[in-house]
């Protein structure tokens, strides 16, 4: 299947040619940096992991609206406008004008060359150029306290604001809306003291493309707001170049306890495709989850990339200036990314900041546990189709987390095995200032486990990654609750990771498969298949001599003999090998050992 962005008004696009392997390219085109995926087949792989079969074109080029446009003054009944738009249309709403209430957006049989478009009445040149994120600087805000700081040098609110009545969703998708497109519009609640669920959902139904662009989602500095957008129902959903900010919910006393940007996966309804790109990404608990709830289909070819993902650090207990819900208790924090239910997953050139534990677990940045869960109202499991396979993440940042990566066939308060947790590829990411003492987490680069004695995790490939995990704890966590059948298919090569005290240790109280805390031990005892060769671990305690390890890996004894070009495990390092440094070249693909750093920084490019 054919599948690409459009280049338009864009200054420079780094091109990724999907065959059995990622090919970097550079196109000049206009603005700024972008993503393209030209080719995009069914049966594409990146290592173990099946790429999306469909990446979807949310360009305005692609969303054509021909018919009429309505202007909605301030004060006009918007809802009634929306009633009456024929498909094709465009609804104009007043720059800087407030629209309160609950607005549905009905089924009315749109097709693909007549598009309904919501948008702001102010011209295009006011807004930023398509594929350039907002900020609320287009809403006349100079800067967010905590946040990183986005340019603003003429402050002016171009937007229209939607504002949801606090009883139901700024925006309502009916069962059967499709075709329609969100722009340049400010979407939120009053600050009334009072919590709320969701700013935009798909209401008990089936919707479809449908496309969120450059507009700002926010809740309210102090009450809960638990969704930014709502995706169950929802397919063919893209959310592009938008800005999310203040989801969150209160310990102990909030009407959620798992506060999400974006999230979707649960339901009787297909969900995906899915395209979430070039958005800042705010949220306490996940910035982004599918699954979690009762299901009977699993999302699938699900597109994030070029996404900035970040918790501010106001949110901790303890920080100066510390921000917390409206009885002054802390937001429960959690995870970056996590996925219970999800299929085809691209994870790339995203960066990841800021997490830690919270309120009721510790915190990591990616999290990906496919769960049965279970009801205590039925007292039974909800999700036993639930899986999460075919995960890709690559050319991204992490930094100042309490845990990197956790991947894991687990139960889930009492529920049984979901379906399946397999064929995972991680590759060219950096990951850095991982600390359990700062950021309240297991401090490790990545923990593996499984409580299933059927299908257990199997097909992961761990390669040139560069990370550095608290040197007080693990590199690796392992846990296998199961000695037959073992975990299968690991594969870690080609990496540079920084050693520390107790390297590859066990993940769960005894009995458990890694009981030997030994590296070869703990991988022969709780894999049936892996390999474990080319890479360079850096600083090995004395008690793990190269005998215990599998052969072929190297033993740098300190991060200056790597030679890195700016080790900088605190505040983002430059991690590119020097010339002559001994790991150049001499991955076992004739590559730099760790990640391909300047592929990265290109990716990553305005991400920021």
């Amino acid at each position: 299947m054919l599948a690409e962005f459009i280049c338009g008004d864009r200054k420079l696009a780094i091109c990724f040619l999907e065959a059995e392997r990622a090919v970097i390219g550079f196109l000049m085109c206009a603005m700024t940096v972008v993503l393209i995926h030209p080719v995009a087949r069914a049966g594409t792989f990146d290592g173990p992991a099946e790429l999306p079969r469909i990446f979807l074109d949310s360009t305005m080029a692609n969303t054509p609206a021909p018919g009429s446009t309505i202007h909605v003054a301030a004060g006009a009944s918007l809802q009634a406008v929306l009633n009456g738009a024929q498909c094709g249309d465009t609804v104009s709403l007043q720059a800087g004008a407030l629209y309160q209430g609950s607005f549905a957006l009905p089924a009315k049989g749109c097709d693909s060359q007549h598009w309904i478009i919501v948008r702001t009445d102010a011209p295009d040149a006011s807004l930023p150029p398509e594929g350039q994120r907002i900020t609320p600087c287009y809403a006349g805000i100079s800067s967010l306290s905590g946040r990183p700081a986005f340019p603003c040098p003429r402050p002016q609110n171009v937007l229209a604001t939607v504002q949801a009545n606090n009883v139901q969703a700024a925006f309502r998708i009916a069962p059967g809306a499709n075709y329609y497109r969100l722009l340049g519009l400010e979407i939120t609640r009053a600050a009334n003291g009072k919590g709320f669920f969701g700013l935009v959902q798909v209401q008990n139904g089936q919707a479809d493309h449908i496309v969120i662009d450059r507009s700002w989602l926010h809740g309210t500095t102090h009450e809960d707001t638990a969704v930014g957008v709502a995706l169950r129902g929802g397919t063919y959903f893209s959310i592009v170049d938008s800005y999310f900010s203040d989801f969150h919910c209160t310990e102990i006393v909030g009407i959620c306890s798992d506060a999400q940007a974006i999230g979707g996966g649960n339901g009787k309804y297909p969900g995906g495709p899915y395209q979430i790109v070039d958005n800042f990404l705010e949220a306490a608990g996940e910035n982004i989850l599918f699954g979690g709830g009762a299901a009977t289909t699993t999302p699938a070819d699900i597109e994030i990339r070029r996404n900035h993902f970040f918790k501010p650090l106001l949110w901790m207990r303890g920080q100066p200036g510390f921000i917390g819900g409206v009885n002054g208790n802390a937001f429960v924090v959690k995870n970056h990314l996590e996925l219970k239910n999800a299929q085809r997953v691209l994870v790339e050139a995203n960066v990841f900041e800021y997490t830690w534990g919270g309120f009721s677990q510790n915190g990591f940045s990616i999290l990906l546990t496919p769960k049965n869960q279970f009801s205590s109202k039925t007292g039974q499991n909800v999700c036993p189709s639930c899986q999460v396979t075919d995960v890709t993440i690559r050319y991204s940042t992490i930094s100042h987390v309490g845990v990197g990566i956790e991947i894991g066939t687990i139960f889930s308060d009492g529920a049984g095995a979901a379906l399946a947790g397999e064929r995972f590829s991680i590759h060219d990411i950096t990951v850095d200032d991982v600390s359990r003492t700062k950021y309240l987490g297991g401090g490790s680069f990545m923990a593996l486990l499984n409580q299933w004695a059927t299908n257990p995790l199997n097909q992961l490939t761990v390669n040139h990654v560069t990370a550095f995990p608290d040197p007080n704890v693990h590199i690796l966590s392992v846990g296998d609750k199961v000695s037959n059948p073992k975990m299968s298919g690991f594969v870690f090569t080609n990496n540079i990771v920084g050693a520390a005290k107790f390297p590859v240790w066990s993940a769960f109280s005894q009995p458990d498969c890694s009981g030997a805390d030994l590296p070869l031990p703990v991988l022969q005892s709780c894999f049936s298949s892996y390999a474990f060769n080319h890479n360079a671990l850096i600083g090995v305690p004395p008690g793990y001599p190269s005998p215990v390890w599998p052969t072929g890996n190297s033993f740098p004894i300190s991060v200056a003999s790597v030679q890195f070009v700016n080790y900088n495990n605190a505040d983002g390092g430059d991690y590119q090998l020097l010339p002559s440094s001994p790991y150049k070249n001499a991955g076992s693909d004739g590559k730099d050992m760790g990640a391909d750093v300047a592929a990265i920084q290109a990716a990553i490019t305005g991400v920021y």
